[in-house]
C-alpha cells in the first residue's frame, strides 16, 4: 500500500511540475517585463533542469551498453576466469612452495596466472556489473580467486627471499668489480685494504664507490621481481614491501652480530671499563666501514634490482629495513661523544670522527631524499658531537699536563714519565692532522701559549706548522709540559740535579720532535731553540757540579805568605778537600741517569775538558811537593771515573780499585 502511494505522489508531483513549466513558457512569451530578481530565479530553474537531463541521459546510456555488449563479453570473460581459477586453486590444494619445484616452468605459469586473474578483474570492473545480479557475483569469485593468488605469492615472495638469502661472510663472498667513470672521462677503482678487494660504484650514486656483494642468490633475486612486479600491479604492493623490510631488517641485525656489534644502550656504555670500551670502539670502526662501503651499499643495490631503480619504493624499503641497524651502529658512536673526555680515549675518539667522516659522503648518497631524512640526520649530528668531544678532549689533555703533580722528586734526574707519556702521545696524534687541523680552528684563542707569527719565509715546513691550529696546540702542550717539568725540577734539593733533570727532558722532547714527524708541526725554528735550551741546562749543570770543587784546584793561595814558595800544607788541604768532593760527586752522580748515550757521551767529555785539564796542572805541582802517598787518583783514574757518571747505578770509590 506504501509503495503505491508512494508512485500516486510522485506521479502527481511530475504533473504539477509540467504545467507550472507550461504556464511559465505562455508568460514567457507574452513580452512581460521580469525584473532582475525574477531573472536570477529562471537562471537557477535553468540550471537545475540541465543537471537532470543529463544524469538521466547518462543513466540510459549505461544501460544501453551493458544491454548491448555485456552478456557476450560476461561470458567471454568468464570462460577465462574459470581457467585461470582451475589454475590458481589446483595449487592451493597442494601445501608444497611453487618456487620449491624441480623447474621453473610451474612458477612462471602461477605467475602468468595471478597476473591473468588481475586482467579479468580489471575488465569485470570496467563492464559496471554492479546492477546485473550474475555479472556482480562473476566479479565477486574473481576478486577472491585474486586474493587467494595474491596471498600466496605474499607466501612465496617470503620464503624464496629468506631461503636464497646469504650469510654475511665477507672474506669468502665474491665481489663484483666495476670501473667507474668519473667526470673527466678517467676510470678509477677504490682499494679497501682490509679486504685488499677493489670495490665499485652501485646504482645508489654514479660517484659512490663500493663493494657489491651478493646478499641473494642472483638467480632468485629475478624471481622475487617477478613476483613483486605481479603483487604491485595487482594492488599489493604494501604485503610485499612488508615481507621484504621484515626480513631484511633480520638480515641486517645478524649482519651486526656477525661484526660483533651487539646492542648496547648509551648507559652501558658509559659503565664499561677503558679496556673493554677500548676494544669495542675497534671494532665499531672496523663494523662501520665494513656495514656502510659493502652491506649497506648491496642492500640498497638489491632493492633496486627487486623493485626497481625508478621512485621512491627502491629508496623507501632500503631505508625502512636498515634504519635500525644504523642507527644502532650511531647509538655507540653518540655514547663516546658524551662520556667522560679523559685523555687516554683522544685517539680513539679521532679515530672514530675519521670513520664517520670518511662515509659521510656514502651515506648522504644512500638515505637521500626526504625518506632518509632521520639517518641522515643522526649521522650528521653524531659526527657533530664525536668532533665536539675530540675539542673538549684536547683540552683536557691540556689542563691535566699542567695538573700533573708528583710527591717525589723523579729518581735519578732522568726523563719524566709524563715527558714520555706527552711526546708519544703527541707523535700519535700527527696520524690525525687533517683532522686536529679542522677541530682545533675554532679553539685557537683559547690557547695561552701561541707562538709567535714571525716567520722564515725560506722555510715552508714552518711556515705551515706556524699557522696551523693543530701546531699552535702542540706547541701549547709542550710549553705547559715545560712549565710542570720547571716545577718537578724544584723538589730537587741538588741545584746541579735541577738542571740535570731538566737538561734530560728537554733533550728528550727536542729529538722526539726531530726524529718523527712531529718536525712538521714544530718547525726546525722551535728544535733549534730547544737545542739551545738544554745545552744551557747542562752548562749550568757543570758550573753548579764542579765549579765549586775546581776552587780546590785553582793556582791563587797556594804560596807561602810573603813568598813565591809552594805551601806544602796548603797543597795537602786541597788536594784532601777535592778527592773527598770528587768522591762524593762519583758517588752522587753515578746514581743520576741519562739513556741517551750520546747526550751521555758529550756531557762525560765536555765534564772531563773541564775538570781533567784543571786537575792535570793542580796534579803538576803536588807531585813535586807532595809524597806519592797522598795522592789518591791520577789525572788518568779521574778520567776513568768520569765515564762511570749517569748510569743510574750508584757506585762508591771507596769500593772501587783501578790500579
Amino acid at each position: 500500500m506504501g509503495e503505491c502511494e508512494c508512485l500516486v505522489s510522485e506521479s502527481v508531483g511530475e504533473e504539477r511540475l509540467v504545467a507550472a513549466a507550461n504556464y511559465i513558457i505562455k508568460a514567457l512569451s507574452s513580452n512581460i517585463r521580469i525584473s532582475d530578481d525574477g531573472k536570477k530565479v529562471l537562471a537557477d530553474l535553468c540550471s537545475k533542469l540541465s543537471l537532470v537531463t543529463t544524469q538521466n541521459y547518462e543513466t540510459d546510456v549505461v544501460e544501453v551498453e551493458i544491454n548491448e555488449r555485456g552478456v557476450g563479453d560476461v561470458e567471454e570473460i568468464e570462460s577465462s576466469f574459470n581457467v585461470v581459477q582451475e589454475k590458481i586453486m589446483a595449487w592451493e590444494a597442494d601445501q608444497s612452495m611453487i618456487w620449491d619445484s624441480t623447474t621453473l616452468n610451474e612458477a612462471c605459469e602461477y605467475l602468468n596466472a595471478a597476473d591473468e586473474a588481475r586482467e579479468l578483474v580489471g575488465k569485470l570492473d570496467s563492464l559496471c556489473l554492479s546492477k546485473d545480479e550474475y555479472g556482480y557475483e562473476l566479479l565477486r569469485k574473481a576478486h577472491d580467486v585474486l586474493q587467494t593468488a595474491m596471498a600466496r605469492l605474499e607466501e612465496e615472495f617470503r620464503h624464496l627471499l629468506a631461503k636464497s638469502s646469504l650469510e654475511y661472510e665477507p672474506e669468502s663472498m665474491s665481489f663484483h668489480v666495476v670501473e667507474d667513470t668519473v667526470e673527466d672521462g678517467s676510470s678509477s677503482l677504490y682499494h679497501d685494504e682490509s679486504f685488499e678487494s677493489s670495490v665499485r660504484s652501485s646504482s645508489v650514486g654514479r660517484v659512490l664507490e663500493n663493494s657489491i656483494i651478493d646478499l641473494v642468490n642472483p638467480d632468485a633475486v629475478i624471481e622475487l621481481r617477478g613476483i613483486a612486479n605481479v603483487m604491485f600491479k595487482a594492488g599489493y604492493d604494501q604485503e610485499c614491501i612488508q615481507v621484504y623490510n621484515l626480513l631484511r631488517r633480520d638480515a641486517l641485525n645478524e649482519c651486526l652480530l656477525t661484526l660483533e656489534m651487539e646492542k648496547l644502550s648509551i648507559e652501558d656504555v658509559l659503565k664499561m671499563d677503558w679496556v673493554t670500551l677500548n676494544s669495542k670502539i675497534r671494532k665499531w670502526n672496523r663494523a662501520m666501514k665494513r656495514f656502510v662501503r659493502i652491506y649497506l651499499a648491496s642492500e640498497k643495490s638489491l632493492c633496486d634490482q627487486i623493485f626497481g631503480e625508478e621512485g621512491l619504493v627502491s629508496l623507501s624499503c632500503f631505508v625502512e629495513s636498515s634504519k635500525a641497524s644504523m642507527l644502532q651502529l650511531l647509538n655507540f658512536g653518540e655514547a663516546m661523544a658524551i662520556g667522560p673526555h679523559t685523555p687516554e680515549k683522544l685517539n680513539r675518539i679521532l679515530e672514530m670522527y675519521e670513520v664517520v667522516e670518511e662515509h659521510l659522503f656514502d651515506i648522504d648518497t644512500l638515505y637521500c631524499d626526504d625518506i632518509g631524512y632521520l639517518v641522515r640526520i643522526e649521522y650528521h649530528d653524531v659526527l657533530k658531537s664525536l668532533g665536539q668531544s675530540v675539542r673538549a678532549t684536547f683540552l683536557e689533555f691540556e689542563k691535566a699536563i699542567a695538573a700533573n703533580t708528583s710527591p717525589n722528586p723523579f729518581a735519578g734526574g732522568g726523563i719524566h714519565h709524563l715527558t714520555k707519556y706527552v711526546m708519544n702521545y703527541l707523535m700519535i696524534l700527527t696520524d690525525y692532522r687533517d683532522s686536529l687541523n679542522l677541530l682545533l680552528k675554532d679553539d685557537e684563542d683559547v690557547c695561552p701559549n701561541s707562538p709567535s707569527s714571525s716567520l722564515n719565509p725560506s722555510r715552508e715546513e714552518d711556515r705551515e706548522g706556524e699557522f696551523s691550529p693543530m701546531a699552535r696546540h702542540f706547541r701549547s702542550v709542550a710549553s705547559i709540559l715545560e712549565s710542570n717539568l720547571d716545577e718537578k725540577s724544584k723538589q730537587y734539593k741538588d741545584p746541579a740535579l735541577q738542571h740535570f733533570f731538566l737538561m734530560n727532558n728537554i733533550h728528550y722532547m727536542a729529538q722526539k720532535v726531530r726524529g718523527s714527524e712531529l718536525i712538521q708541526i714544530f718547525g726546525e725554528d722551535w728544535v733549534r731553540k730547544h737545542y739551545k735550551k738544554f745545552q744551557q741546562q747542562a752548562t749550568n749543570y757543570e758550573r753548579a757540579s764542579w765549579n765549586s770543587i775546581l776552587q780546590y784546584l785553582r793556582e791563587d793561595g797556594i804560596q807561602n805568605p810573603g813568598s813565591t814558595s809552594v805551601s806544602k800544607n796548603v797543597l795537602k788541604d786541597r788536594l784532601r778537600s777535592f778527592n773527598l768532593a770528587f768522591e762524593e760527586i762519583y758517588k752522587t752522580q753515578t746514581a743520576w741517569i741519562i739513556h741517551d748515550s750520546r747526550l751521555r757521551e758529550d756531557l762525560r767529555i765536555s765534564t772531563s775538558l773541564r775538570v781533567i785539564h784543571a786537575y792535570r796542572a793542580f796534579y803538576g805541582r803536588c807531585n813535586n811537593h807532595v809524597s806519592d802517598k797522598l795522592i789518591k787518583y791520577t789525572p788518568d783514574d779521574l778520567e776513568g771515573y768520569l765515564l762511570d757518571l749517569f748510569e743510574g747505578s750508584p757506585k762508591s770509590l771507596a769500593n772501587t780499585s783501578r790500579r
